[in-house]
């Protein structure tokens, strides 16, 4: 039988004749396993005694660490990662790319405005744009303004060369806005007299004007009733027969005859070409460059402007029709300098010869 493990330990002589009292703290199991409670009791006094402590469980870090899982903190925790696990998501698609080319940037067909549809922000500037663009700029009013005419519909005012900075400024976001039709880097110089037409607390219009010494008589490119009804006569070219037994039938192939010069005039109508005379005539206002936002045309906001410049232009008298002279204008443009001055042979310019 194998001896007992304190058998190999032999006292010293200064412990055989004391003996230590047992503790009362004592651990009855560590006796039980590595002490005899017999005559062997000195080598108590050499024990360890080793204690362990339940940790905390840590709830920020989501760890359980050696906690009971029946724990109120510890169910906690599981409900709240089990909370995290079971979250539903939603992929709902809102766009199918089906190889559009506006897909990802979509053109605004009335201003132009480019912006990514569904994106919150840029449906935000693009509603602000399309309001600014139709309706006209916002204006709240200057302190000291130069009022030329008054009407139901609204006030033109004039801005000169040496006004207060904060009135070109709004005249720049106006011409800036004017570019998006008529073209970038021309509309506007330190010669030119600026009209703004007022409405509803919006810039609803502008007249560019600047002052010159001559002009051009256009010509007219209208077509005689001769060559218009020249135009509508058709001649046989020729013929062809079929004969069925004693039945025959005739077939006739007809064109319209147009002369060379109505054909030049109606590609000139179409290219927007502009003929002018040779002979230069005198004139006084040049009208640079004229617009009005789109919610408001067709309610005489340009002949509103055109007046104010005829009677405010000069320090003598109202100019008269025929001392108004446009720069190349528009289709449109071409009408309402036709109409304005009653007769489609009006006066025109170049800008580039008053650089």
């Amino acid at each position: 039988m194998q001896s007992k493990i304190n058998s190999f330990f032999k006292p010293s002589p200064s412990c055989s004749s004391s003996s230590t009292p047992k503790s009362v703290d004592q651990d009855p199991l560590v006796d039980d396993i590595f002490f005899d409670t017999g005559e062997d009791e000195h080598i108590k006094e050499h024990e360890i005694v080793v204690k362990y402590k339940r940790r905390d469980v840590n709830i920020d870090s989501g760890g359980l660490g050696n906690s009971d899982l029946g724990d109120s903190s510890s169910k906690m925790v599981l409900a709240k990662s089990s909370k995290v696990l079971t979250k539903k998501r939603s992929y709902a698609q809102y766009h199918l790319e089906l190889g559009q080319s506006d897909f990802l940037l979509h053109t605004c067909s009335t201003c132009g405005f480019k912006y990514a549809t569904g994106d919150e922000e840029d449906e935000k500037v693009h509603n602000s744009f399309h309001k600014t663009y139709t309706h006209g700029i916002q204006f709240k009013g200057w302190r000291n303004e130069r009022v030329i005419h008054v009407a139901e519909e609204g006030r033109v005012l004039l801005v000169l060369d040496g006004d207060p900075p904060a009135q070109w400024k709004k005249v720049q976001e106006v011409v800036k806005m004017m570019e998006t039709e008529l073209g970038e880097g021309w509309i506007c110089n330190k010669d030119c007299k600026i009209y703004l037409f007022i409405s509803s607390s919006r810039i609803s219009g502008c007249l560019v004007a600047q002052p010159i010494e001559k002009a051009y008589r256009i010509i007219c490119n209208t077509v005689d009733g001769t060559s218009s009804s020249n135009s509508s006569k058709k001649t046989k070219s020729g013929s062809d027969t079929m004969q069925f037994g004693s039945v025959s039938f005739q077939r006739e192939r007809a064109k319209s005859v147009s002369s060379s010069k109505n054909s030049q005039v109606l590609n000139d109508s179409l290219s927007g070409a502009i003929l002018c005379e040779k002979e230069a005539l005198p004139a006084a206002c040049g009208i640079r460059a004229i617009w009005v936002a789109p919610a408001n045309r067709r309610k005489h906001i340009a002949t509103r402007l055109l007046d104010a410049a005829r009677k405010s232009f000069c320090s003598g008298p109202i100019l008269e029709k025929s001392q108004l002279a446009f720069s190349q204008p528009t289709s449109v443009g071409k009408a309402l300098a036709s109409t304005y001055s009653s007769t489609p042979s009006f006066l025109v310019y170049r800008t580039t010869d008053m650089e």
